[in-house]
């Protein structure tokens, strides 16, 4: 069959996602990678910590939404020839969902039969399954719950090309993603573009994220002699198959959640399978700019099941193999001024005979390379990608519409064959303050329509507040924030008064929280988020970051003063009930707490963070308290799976 381009809807149990924090995410969500201390030899180049955010600021959270499902209608793009069927997901940041082998009658992928949304991303809401691209900074993708600019174009020969493409805010680069299959190849062609048009070097960071089926006999196959990993508190290097006696390759033989940065030599081709007991699965093979592979697994534990089971209803499990810019995850990489990274992913089947799956791990991976990624097959995707580099520069049918935030911003030779539009009326206020520094002023209750004021910027909002915008609160407020991000805590703080000044506003209140809690003045920012609450007390996200700020300061009785206050609905909250009890702890009235923890079969806290064991430590040390020993920690509540 000729290949073709189909965009349609499919019907998923989902849950609601929620609607973003009313406040920007200024204090930032717990990333593994921003905490680690690096054990490497002088020629491993890592770069270790390069491009660390505290926050995912100007984005605002996603933290309001529910484990309740119900049936949903979304947005599909499907890609078809006589080898695969390939479905997209453009609503949410274009994850490729599903990629059928059409002759095995199977999915190559890992995909999960329900969108339930948990707390692992960069705004925290993610959900697994698929293939998700990962784009700027460190962690799930910001965009990985947004939805993208969708477009349809043509290869010269007539093959259909979908393309979907964004303006990613924290970096400000604009990436795109060509996709396409062949009438003759059973392959999925993805070309990726990230272009840099600014002046500046930037921490750049790409990983894309694929969910494979966890086989029961399973392996991966991979052309690394050594890995990268987390070790005792450390990074370190360590010789592969065999860590710590336990052949990895074999992946359900690992105890624990772990991360594998596989160390691809410069001059091997560069991919990773994941095939069944009987050599059966999927390819993943790039060219070279994406030059590491990682294997992620939950690991084998209590802690690790509960995690699995979390994440979805019955799709069963999963782990991930994953390709990315840089070696390790540990650290971005920097991207020249003026600049645009292509490079071309391959997804596809493959099968291996039993006598290659059965051979040590050095012969099964060059008899596997010399099969399916010899250096012609590896030469062959280089040359396709210089030769599509006109295709990538069409311009596109728009299908439909992602952020207008790219329409704010100008664009270059690298990214004007890309269409940006405004659609949003909040942005179009903005606009015309860009354009005549005239910032619009909406009533102080009112929620914050946009966070644009950073460091490109904060200096034009700072001379508009010398004559223009003298009288306006929103102008200071957002002046405080633009300080903030600079990290100029005292100027912020000066700025956020005055802006309570000319209106006393939940939003300054919130920021001059943060900043007070930043400078460990604790007891002034509980005072001053206990009045925002007071102004917000049927705002859910609000409400949630202000427990979680006065927890932080250790305000406990201020704590469950408010708590005892709210109605029966906020009290329910599960991340805020949370910290209720746990204060509760802190001041000694354990006997309660524990009741509360365990009231209707124990506390499920939706949004708990990946990595996070808060709730097992708190049932612990109350059952400790209580009872005077220590028992294992109930699957309810266990997450620590590393």
């Amino acid at each position: 069959m000729i290949p073709k381009l189909e965009f349609g809807k499919m019907k998923i149990r989902a849950a609601s996602l929620g609607e973003q924090s009313s406040v920007p995410d200024l204090l930032g969500e717990m990333i593994h990678q921003n905490h680690l201390t690096f054990h490497l030899a002088e020629n491993d180049e890592i770069y270790e910590g390069y491009g660390r955010r505290a926050n995912a600021y100007p984005y605002r959270q996603y933290n309001g939404y529910k484990r309740e499902l119900s049936e949903k209608e979304i947005r599909t793009a499907v890609l078809e020839n006589d080898y695969l069927t390939a479905v997209f997901l453009p609503e949410y940041g274009g994850r490729l969902w599903q990629l059928w082998d059409k002759k095995a009658g199977r999915n190559l992928l890992y995909t999960n039969d329900v969108l339930r949304f948990s707390n692992l991303a960069v705004r925290n809401a993610w959900f697994s399954g698929g293939v998700e691209w990962n784009i700027g900074v460190i962690g799930h993708t910001p965009l990985t719950t947004e939805p993208l600019y969708t477009a349809e174009t043509t290869m010269e020969d007539g093959v259909p090309v979908l393309r979907m493409y964004e303006y990613e805010r924290i970096r400000g680069v604009t990436y795109q993603m060509d996709f396409w299959l062949e009438a003759d190849s059973p392959f999925l062609n993805c070309r990726m573009r990230i272009a840099n048009e600014s002046n500046e070097v930037l921490p750049m960071y790409w990983w894309s994220n694929i969910a494979v089926e966890e086989y029961k006999n399973g392996r991966i196959i991979v052309p690394a002699q050594e890995a990268f990993m987390h070790a005792d508190g450390a990074v370190v290097k360590v010789p592969v198959p065999f860590v710590e006696g336990i052949d990895i390759t074999e992946y359900k033989k690992i105890g624990k959640s772990t991360d594998f940065f596989f160390d691809i030599g410069e001059k091997e081709p560069k991919y990773i399978a994941n095939v069944d007991e009987t050599g059966y699965g999927l390819l993943h093979i790039s060219t070279g700019r994406l030059k590491s592979r990682k294997l992620f697994s939950w690991g084998n534990n209590d802690a690790s099941d509960h995690w699995q089971e979390f994440l979805t209803d019955k799709a069963g499990r999963y782990i991930e193999i994953q390709a990315g810019l840089a070696k390790t995850q540990y650290g971005c990489i920097p991207m020249a001024p003026h600049t645009a990274w292509e490079w071309m992913e391959r997804y596809g089947s493959v099968q291996i005979s039993p006598a290659v799956l059965n051979q040590n791990y050095q012969e099964r991976t060059r008899n596997f390379t010399e099969e399916f990624c010899s250096d012609a097959a590896w030469e062959a995707m280089e040359r396709k990608l210089a030769e599509t580099k006109p295709m990538a520069h069409n311009r596109a049918r728009l299908v439909f519409a992602g952020s207008g935030y790219g329409a704010l911003k100008k664009h270059g030779k690298m990214t004007e064959h890309l269409e940006f539009a405004v659609k949003e009326d909040s942005l179009e206020k903005w606009k015309r303050f860009f354009d005549t520094s005239v910032l619009h002023c909406p009533e102080p209750l009112h929620r914050p329509d946009e966070f644009l004021i950073d460091e490109t910027n904060v200096a034009f909002l700072k001379e508009s507040l010398k004559n223009i915008n003298d009288k306006n609160w929103y102008a200071y407020y957002h002046m405080g924030l633009g300080y903030f991000v600079e990290g100029k805590y005292k100027k912020a703080k000066k700025a956020l008064k005055k802006s309570l000044l000319l209106a006393e506003n939940p939003w300054a209140f919130h920021a001059l929280g943060c900043v007070c809690l930043i400078q460990n003045k604790t007891a002034h920012a509980a005072a001053y988020i206990v009045k925002g609450m007071e102004m917000r007390r049927l705002d859910s996200s609000y409400l949630k970051e202000g427990f979680r700020i006065l927890f932080a300061c250790g305000a406990d009785q201020v704590l469950c003063d408010f708590y005892e206050t709210m109605n029966t609905d906020q009290k329910d909250i599960s991340k805020v009930r949370f910290y209720y009890i746990s204060s509760l702890h802190r001041l000694g009235k354990d006997k309660e707490a524990y009741e509360l923890l365990e009231e209707n079969g124990g506390l499920e806290m939706e949004d708990i963070r990946e990595g996070e064991d808060s709730v097992a430590q708190l049932w612990s040390e109350l059952y400790q308290s209580l009872y005077g020993r220590v028992m294992e920690i109930p699957h309810k509540y266990n997450f620590k799976a590393y």
